[in-house]
């Protein structure tokens, strides 16, 4: 017996708000690598109008670098809930057994490793699942496809998911160090213009050109996300996005300062993309394309506290922020339909408008495209529906029957008191507590 995922109507408006937001910003990332140009820095081109200097200004200021270490928080945080869910699901499951006085603690442990195999295991699927439709959707559709990489992350993640608090710090410190050391190959400083990998001249050249890149891009990507994504874990133990209202002072101070240092330490670089500024020599360009990158992982953890208060003032939603929300609920469907957006617009034996349009065009392009997703989200959630992908990555996680609706309040009455379990002699009236990991913990 296992327990499925939440039904939609138990879900916190705030991650959901948080990851429908997101999209928008992924999609602005995204476009406008794309861009053909006589001369391209960062994926932008360098002879665009004012317009697009500003735009592109914003862009590398808020949205670029700042995005993916958001999703990769949220990512985190879901799993972080996902394993709580599981866990007190296997230890609150009725067993017929009779009373034994005292509790068996090698027993306990036995149960221990069970419950926690058990989820490893299902998060296993779960990033089985995401790797097969990230790579059909990079070779399809978009090579620059993260899902695959996120499957990769949730394997890796699934050994993470039970190491104490301490340990996720350490951590989330090491790979934020380690992702923060300059680098000439960082994409913000690229003079490389899209290549025969993100814009394929005919079908047949989709998998010779496209795999090898998203086989690399899968492999290497969780190493960017790593830090995020404990840290997402541990906001998850706590529920701090779920109830920001118990976190007065961590939210606030964490959104100003984490989309403080970002615009901060965005500015050289985004000047410099902007055409204000002029390059620097090369070590100190990697420099500031380093600084760029380290204040971004900050600014995502800003954003994602930030919406979080805003969900607070949100007691009651209104029809634009359930919209957002419902796309936040759907955000692998969204986002898939974004990759479907750039192939057809961007590829040359398609539209083939990867030459024609500029930044500020891409820029429309990207929320026009979000717009579209977050009004279809809508229409499934007033109909009642899930996301394809998402009821496909769920039937693959939880298996193909049919899972048990389980009310959100009364799973964490669970969680909230004492859990008896039988142990692994048939004992029963063992009582036994879950610590913030969701962990057993013995008497």
């Amino acid at each position: 017996m296992r327990t499925g995922p939440l039904e939609t109507s138990s879900r916190a408006l705030g991650p959901d708000l948080a990851r429908g937001l997101m999209l928008l910003f992924i999609a602005l990332a995204n476009t406008h690598y794309f861009l053909r140009a006589p001369s391209v820095l960062g994926g932008y081109p360098r002879d665009g109008s004012a317009v697009d200097r500003a735009v592109t200004w914003l862009l590398a200021t808020f949205v670029d670098g700042r995005a993916f270490p958001m999703f990769g928080l949220l990512f985190g945080y879901g799993v972080a809930r996902i394993v709580h869910r599981q866990i007190v699901h296997r230890q609150a499951a009725p067993h017929p057994a009779a009373h034994h006085p005292e509790p068996d603690r090698p027993g306990v442990r036995g149960a221990r490793r069970r419950d926690r195999r058990a989820v490893r295991r299902l998060l296993w699927r779960r990033a089985a699942a995401l790797i097969v439709i990230g790579l059909v959707d990079a070779v399809l559709f978009y090579v620059g496809d993260i899902l695959a990489a996120y499957g990769v992350l949730l394997f890796i993640g699934a050994w993470l998911v039970f190491l104490r608090d301490r340990w996720l710090i350490v951590v989330a410190v090491v790979f934020f160090v380690l992702t923060a050391l300059p680098n000439a190959d960082l994409s913000v400083i690229s003079p490389a213009g899209p290549d025969a990998a993100m814009l394929p001249t005919a079908v047949s050249a989709l998998i010779p050109d496209r795999l090898p890149v998203a086989l690399l891009v899968a492999a290497l990507g969780p190493l960017g996300f790593l830090c995020p994504f404990a840290i997402g874990l541990l906001a998850g133990r706590r529920r701090i996005l779920e109830h920001p209202d118990r976190h007065r002072r961590l939210l606030p101070a964490a959104a100003a300062g984490g989309l403080g240092a970002a615009v901060l330490g965005a500015q050289p670089i985004a000047l410099l993309l902007a055409g204000v500024t002029t390059p620097p020599a090369q070590p100190a360009l990697e420099q500031l394309a380093a600084l760029h990158g380290a204040t971004g992982t900050l600014g995502g953890l800003g954003y994602a506290a930030l919406l979080s208060l805003v969900a607070l003032r949100l007691r009651r939603p209104g029809p634009v922020s359930r919209a957002v929300a419902a796309a936040g609920q759907r955000s692998m469907t969204c986002y898939l339909l974004q990759s479907v957006t750039w192939a057809v617009v961007f590829t040359p034996f398609l539209l083939d408008l990867s030459g024609t349009l500029t930044v500020t065009g891409t820029a429309v392009l990207a929320t026009a495209t979000w717009l579209a997703t977050v009004l279809i989200a809508d229409r499934m959630r007033a109909a009642g529906h899930r996301g394809p992908f998402e009821t496909l990555t769920r039937r693959c996680t939880y298996g193909w029957l049919r899972v048990q609706e389980t009310h959100h309040g009364r799973l964490e009455a669970e969680s909230a008191d004492k859990v008896r379990r039988t142990d692994e002699h048939g004992n029963a009236g063992v009582p036994r507590t879950l610590d913030r990991r969701g962990i057993l913990r013995a008497p």
